[in-house]
């Protein structure tokens, strides 16, 4: 059963804030970041002012899952982070 997108919504929310509270995740979170907001886009049912962070976040994603330092590239985007979790509420 696919999850619908408040499910979806959560689950993103979920991985951001352990992102931002770590300041540590995986490859595979990152992948999971990009195909959320990736789906989230493409609904439309999401709230046009979560649509306009999703880019953002898909972006973030996209430049984790490539990083050589991991760590580094989240810890550079704690601000972000932030900013998104808040966003996705």
């Amino acid at each position: 059963m696919p999850l619908n997108y408040n499910h979806q919504l959560t689950v993103l929310r979920d991985i951001l804030s352990e992102h931002q509270l770590d300041c540590c995740g995986t490859v595979s979170e990152c992948e999971q970041i990009e195909r959320l907001a990736k789906s989230l886009l493409a609904n439309d049912e999401v709230d046009g002012q979560v649509k306009q962070i999703l880019p953002h976040i898909y972006a973030y994603g996209q430049g984790g899952k490539y990083s050589t330092d991991l760590n580094a590239h989240i810890s550079a985007h704690q601000g972000q982070l932030a900013d998104w979790v808040n966003g996705l509420s």
